[in-house]
């Protein structure tokens, strides 16, 4: 006796070795043997062979029409064996009866299940909803058939284009254009990057990185809402200085200012003035969730999103020629001996007299020029010669602090490479369009201009971070335990010292416009400004608040996917430069096994004959081909440049690991130096 059973949603055959009450154990064509239990069992029978009763079921099942099948169909529940008396005659074959199963079994949306063998009919208006989804899934199914031959054939459909970026990034694993580009994939046995190159999908490699950030940071894009700047409600008395700022001429966001007074009296008072958008935001206002939305400023070469909407940062920034609201830090030195006398912190208003830019004067003020006062110089622009005696001063003092800084380091900071600007020559306002010329010029670590504001910043910052401790005042602290490999800087509610700059304490305060940690600070600046020893209970931040600690974790996660956009556009420009200006060779430094800093670009590379040179040692490459999409190049050594190398001292904060990526972990090593945080590795805002 053969027996026909459902074992796991499959219907199989074979012959019935014993039997009991509740199960049989039956024999199958394989000669496995399996326990069914008696419920399963569905039709015994003599013959045929259970083979050829499932062989002719089968072909007589796809006979059945189940338009014609559903209308035979007793409104009733009903077995398989009643409906096939139904459909083919009374006298129903076994093979006919098993056809009805298997026909019915695989048309849930004709016949629904009720039990082993027993089947009831959809009802109308849910057999039509069923058909018209079944009719819709294989229209769909037809489509990304079609969408996948297209891209395999090197053609992009339009449906696909417009969703590139989407399913490259952040996909809907259900969509039809997502499923054509896998299917594609797989039928190429291509990688799906690869395949979208060929089929010209991709016609930016500037956009395929710029819209990957997007989407995963910017996803209903980087405009603002309607928002007017509020007005600052104060009555803030007119400082009595003039002070000037110091910036890259594309600066929008001019956040401090310095001024002197008191020179050849013998105490003279310097000023570090900071811009007052804390005076007009509140926490919680609009402003203050748009801020907190985005932390930070985002920069990259010839572009870059804003914090603060332009209208507000152009209410609150340092620009020339107006009285600007400021929190003002004043500490008086001694003239000759540049002591420390006294520290006060005041809310005013400033008149900016003029706002100096870095790439303008840098050629041409050099340390001669601010040393000796005998030395003229025609060439040095008005502006920054109006300030020769207070930038000569501001110069002497940013020595002294570096110096004393560097006592408490431990040792003294090492700068050995340059800091790179971009500019993209002839670029329109807005976003480029990625194949603008692009200019790589050097600025120099520690130039006087650059020295002097960074010594500003650390003495502001500073004197701030223990002053609001000293008040019971909480803030964002950055701290650094030491100098040993791999001790990292870190964000914290704690008053801690930074052994990366020297200072007992760190607190970011002086990019408000630019930074939101800075402006949750200056919120506590202002509050212990305006209430002393008792501005913990006025501050916006009490101790121990927990929403300190959530703004801290969304600042480091935004920080750091922002550097890493600025440092994988930086790679992009990199290499369209090299394109550009057609370099074939470039001399590099060895500063890791297989790997080369290129000696005059930003640009890091895995270089073939690197592997056995040490550290240090000094070569000439020639490059392979350039892929602006992965961000790859690599280079081979055919020329050895010194006979010896030179043991290149790491700068405090860089990673022992040079390391290159792709499109997704972005290849470029960047460790630069804000400017007011000399020593710890912050990627420099390449257009601000």
């Amino acid at each position: 006796m053969f027996a026909l059973f459902e074992e796991a949603g499959k219907f199989q055959a074979g012959r019935v070795l014993s039997e009991a009450d509740a199960s049989s154990q039956v024999e199958l064509e394989s000669g496995k043997r399996v326990k069914v239990k008696a419920a399963n069992i569905l039709l015994k029978f003599e013959k045929p062979s259970p083979a050829e009763l499932l062989r002719e079921a089968q072909a007589l099942a796809a006979t059945i029409e189940l338009d014609l099948a559903w209308e035979f169909a007793p409104d009733e529940e009903f077995g398989f064996a009643d409906l096939a008396r139904e459909y083919f005659s009374a006298g129903a074959s076994l093979a006919q009866q098993a056809a009805a199963l298997l026909r019915l079994f695989e048309a849930p949306h004709y016949f629904r299940r009720a039990g082993k063998g027993r089947f009831r009919k959809a009802p109308p208006e849910i057999l039509q909803q069923a058909l018209l989804a079944i009719e819709k899934k294989k229209q769909v199914q037809g489509q990304i058939a079609a969408w996948a031959a297209e891209l395999a054939a090197g053609t992009c459909p339009p449906a696909i284009r417009d969703q590139l970026y989407k399913i490259l990034f952040k996909p809907d694993k259900n969509a039809p254009e997502y499923k054509a580009v896998v299917e594609a994939s797989r039928n190429t046995h291509t990688a799906p990057l690869a395949l979208l190159q060929k089929a010209g999908a991709i016609t930016s490699p500037y956009q395929f990185h710029w819209k990957r950030f997007l989407l995963e940071h910017f996803p209903k894009g980087t405009g603002f809402p309607p928002i007017a700047a509020p007005a600052i409600k104060d009555d803030l008395p007119l400082a009595a200085v003039q002070a000037f700022s110091v910036d890259d001429s594309s600066t929008t966001e001019i956040d401090d200012a310095l001024s002197v007074q008191g020179l050849g009296t013998g105490t003279v008072t310097v000023g570090i003035h900071i811009a007052a958008p804390g005076l007009a935001l509140q926490t919680g206002g609009p402003l203050d969730l748009l801020a907190r939305q985005r932390l930070s400023t985002v920069y990259m070469p010839g572009h870059k999103v804003t914090m603060l909407p332009d209208d507000v940062v152009q209410a609150y920034t340092l620009l020339e020629g107006r009285d600007s609201p400021a929190v003002s830090l004043y500490v008086q030195f001694d003239e000759a001996s540049l002591e420390v006398k006294s520290q006060e912190t005041r809310l005013e208003r400033v008149p900016i007299a003029a706002n100096l830019r870095h790439d303008q004067l840098d050629a041409h003020l050099d340390e001669t020029w601010l040393e000796d006062a005998s030395v003229v110089r025609p060439d040095v622009p008005q502006p920054a010669a109006r300030f020769r005696t207070e930038l000569s001063f501001l110069f002497r003092l940013a020595k002294q602090l570096k110096a004393q800084r560097e006592v408490v380091r431990g040792k003294p900071e090492n700068f050995n490479r340059p800091d790179y600007n971009f500019r993209l020559a002839g670029a329109a306002d807005g976003e480029p369009a990625g194949d603008e010329p692009v200019e790589i010029t050097v600025r120099r670590r520690g130039a006087p201009l650059d020295l002097i504001v960074a010594e500003a910043m650390i003495l502001a910052n500073s004197t701030w971070g223990l002053w609001l401790a000293d008040c019971g005042v909480p803030a964002i602290y950055r701290s650094q335990a030491s100098l040993a490999p791999g001790v990292k800087v870190r964000m914290g509610t704690k008053v801690a010292p930074h052994a990366g700059i020297g200072v007992k304490a760190y607190a970011w305060s002086t990019s408000p416009l630019r930074r939101y940690t800075d402006l949750v600070n200056q919120w506590q600046i202002i509050a212990a400004a305006r209430h002393g020893r008792t501005a913990a209970l006025a501050a916006p931040f009490k101790p121990k608040d927990a929403e300190l600690f959530s703004i801290i974790s969304a600042f480091d996660a935004a920080y750091s996917a922002y550097n890493t956009n600025q440092a994988g556009m930086e790679r992009f420009w990199t290499l369209r430069y090299l394109q550009q200006q057609g370099v074939q060779e470039l001399e590099a430094t060895v500063v890791k096994e297989g790997l080369a800093r290129a000696d005059n670009l930003p640009l890091v590379l895995p270089v073939l004959g690197a592997g056995d040179l040490p550290r240090g040692s000094r070569v000439l490459v020639k490059l392979g081909a350039i892929d602006l999409i992965t961000l790859d190049v690599n280079g081979t050594v055919i020329a050895r440049l010194d006979a010896e190398p030179v043991a290149q001292a790491s700068e405090e904060g860089d990673s022992e690991d040079e390391t290159v990526a792709g499109p997704i972990a972005i290849a470029m090593d960047v460790t630069d130096t804000s400017e007011d945080e000399v020593g710890t590795p912050v990627v420099v805002p390449a257009a601000s």
